[in-house]
């Protein structure tokens, strides 16, 4: 639908312009308001000069008399899209002023006015205005709706934060809400803001009635299990959620509609986030000297951004990827020059233990956050000697050097893959906390400790990313077994456990994060199918959008994660979700082997002797081959 030219004029003037425009319509109802009040005080249509002659000249003063009460009371600021009671009372006021105003001028000037008069502007002031900018509204949604088809939405949610956000909807060119539903009876029926609230049971219906495609969440004080209850109720209906923040995240200065965003995978967790915030962590870090390896991936650049908060005198950011060191570089100039924080960049790779020396020696480092690991397991599958060289080697680099350094504090960031390990990833990993285990027992300065994270939400080559493309894509979705699970947590979870890792710190501890129930990955990829607006296509059925496709597990994968090799070993931290364990570890002879051989294997070129040696020191390891029968055996 194209509207006319005029209104398409009209709709583009700036706020200026349609400020005065209203400002200029008040001043011209005051005179008409006025000559109303006389016209049906005295029941005539022209009441001058019949019955008062003197009277004409409220017509010039009244209105002269209007104009700083109106500016006062910003009357033509007042938002057209949203006509709240302040507005209202704002309005009402500027008719009460005027007329006693009216009266005042009436007394001095001994106008013989009739005292209904004042009253009967007042009211039609009142009235008139009111209409006149229930009009305004009206034209700018025509307007709106003449530019473009807008698409309807429905408003989950008919409390405050429904109502701003269906006021700020009113004038987007984009969306158009069409009604509300809430699951509170009390409310059931009511009109608010121009749209009726339904019940929920209605959503189907209201769907189908008005073509809804998207349905907005608005209620920010829901916990995550409620939130991911509702999220999964909508998904049935084939429509896109989004879902309004916590009230937190609207303190931010976003608008309501700048606010909303698309469900993510982190409400696909099921639980709220752990709250991971002790001053502990600020004493730990504030004036220090602080180096991240690998800070230019996804878990190095988080480190880096919650650092910031803590108000450390120095961040380092050591990373091999120069693009990477200068992405995260870039971000946090800004914000460090904030905080007074110095942020320096250093290019290098942690197997290079002259250039990690030097780094930790010029810069003064106090705290090392190892960060930097291969980390994808196809990847590290297929290239095992290089993957042992930096996860293993580079660590035992980095770990001596800040030994030597006498650094204060040391966090090797792990992984569940690194217990009773089915591939060589894991198995890097674990060897590399038997290194730092092992340098531990001969550092009487630095403290060591590392930290097991589960599956980190949204981290680059994760699952999560790779459903959003393949979803994007059209499909299929990819699950490499109906029954593989994984822990999951977020990534500023994971950033911040780490943090906390380095104040708890008492030497050669492994903490880990309760992280709930793990989650079926199968289970996952449906709820995001669903969740954006598609529905699942079953195995042999002709409906349905997106189909999940089972590849099988890959080598060296395996249908569950563990996070503790011996769950007896747990002990308490001053937070209830961060346990620490006293995990067994080798001798100093023993690991003093176990590097000399990988060295060797390296050297050689010898896939075959490394696993050999992964076989003999890593506890609970298993060939690709062995795990595989022995799951498939167990599902």
């Amino acid at each position: 639908m194209n509207g006319s030219p005029l209104l398409k004029s009209l709709g583009d003037l700036p706020r200026a312009t349609k400020r005065w425009i209203i400002f200029s319509s008040d001043l011209i109802l005051i005179v008409l308001c006025l000559y109303g009040a006389f016209a049906l005080r005295f029941g005539v249509y022209y009441p001058f000069p019949r019955f008062i002659p003197e009277a004409w000249v409220l017509l010039v003063l009244v209105p002269l008399a209007g104009i700083p009460v109106m500016h006062w009371l910003r009357l033509s600021h007042i938002r057209l899209h949203a006509m709240e009671p302040s507005a209202l009372i704002n309005i009402a006021a500027a008719g009460g002023l005027i007329s006693a105003m009216a009266m005042i001028f009436s007394y001095y000037l001994q106008i013989p006015s009739p005292r209904s008069v004042p009253i009967i502007f007042a009211t039609l002031f009142f009235m008139s205005a009111t209409l006149i900018r229930l009009g305004a509204v009206w034209v700018i949604a025509f307007i709106g709706k003449s530019r473009q088809e807008r698409t309807p939405v429905l408003i989950y949610g008919a409390g405050a934060a429904g109502m701003q956000l269906a006021s700020s909807l009113m004038r987007s060119r984009e969306v158009r809400p069409v009604a509300f539903v809430d699951g509170n009876p009390s409310l059931r029926g009511l009109l608010v803001g121009g749209l009726t609230v339904h019940p929920t049971s209605r959503i189907g219906q209201l769907v189908a009635e008005h073509g809804v495609r998207v349905i907005l969440i608005a209620i920010p004080s829901l916990n995550a299990a409620r939130r991911a209850a509702i999220v999964q109720e909508l998904s049935r209906h084939n429509v896109e959620v989004k879902v309004l923040p916590s009230y937190i995240d609207l303190m931010s200065g976003k608008g309501l509609v700048e606010s909303l965003r698309t469900v993510t995978p982190d409400d696909l967790l099921g639980r709220d986030g752990v709250v991971l915030n002790q001053p502990e962590i600020a004493k730990a870090y504030a004036g220090r000297v602080v180096m991240v390896t690998g800070a230019g991936g996804a878990i190095g650049s988080e480190l880096c951004r919650q650092l910031l908060a803590c108000n450390p005198s120095k961040i380092v950011l050591f990373e091999q990827g120069e693009y990477a060191l200068y992405a995260i570089d870039a971000e946090l100039r800004k914000p460090a020059a904030d905080t007074g924080a110095v942020v320096v960049t250093r290019l290098g790779s942690i197997t290079n233990k002259a250039r990690v020396t030097s780094v930790l020696r010029d810069e003064g480092v106090e705290i090392v956050l190892h960060a930097a690991a291969y980390k994808h397991v196809p990847i590290v599958e297929d290239n095992e000697l290089e993957g042992s060289r930096n996860n293993v080697l580079g660590t035992q680099v980095v770990a001596e050097a800040a030994r030597e350094a006498r650094v204060e504090r040391f966090i090797l960031i792990s992984t569940d893959k690194a217990v009773r390990p089915t591939n060589i990833m894991g198995a890097t990993k674990r060897m590399a906390e038997l290194v730092v285990q092992d340098i531990q027992t001969r550092s009487p300065v630095t403290k060591y400790a590392m930290v097991r994270f589960g599956n980190v939400l949204g981290s680059s080559g994760s699952v999560l990313p790779l459903f959003q493309r393949q979803i994007a894509a059209g499909g299929p979705v990819t699950v490499t077994h109906p029954d593989v699970t994984r822990f999951f947590m977020t990534i500023p979870e994971a950033a911040r456990l780490v943090l906390l890792a380095g104040a708890y710190a008492h030497g050669g501890d492994v903490f880990v994060l309760d992280m709930g129930e793990p989650r079926r990955i199968m289970d996952i990829a449906r709820k995001m199918i669903e969740l954006s607006g598609c529905t699942v296509k079953e195995s042999g059925a002709e409906d349905g959008d997106i189909e999940i496709v089972v590849t099988g597990l890959r080598p060296g994968e395996k249908l569950y994660e563990e996070l503790l090799i011996d769950d007896d070993s747990l002990v308490a931290t001053p937070h209830a979700k961060i346990l620490r364990a006293a995990e067994k570890s080798l001798s100093q002879i023993e690991v003093a082997a176990m590097l000399k051989e990988l060295e060797r294997a390296i050297t050689d070129g010898d896939s075959e002797r490394l696993r050999s040696l992964i076989e003999s020191r890593v506890d609970g390891y298993r060939r690709p081959s062995e795990a595989l029968l022995t799951d498939s055996k167990g599902a």
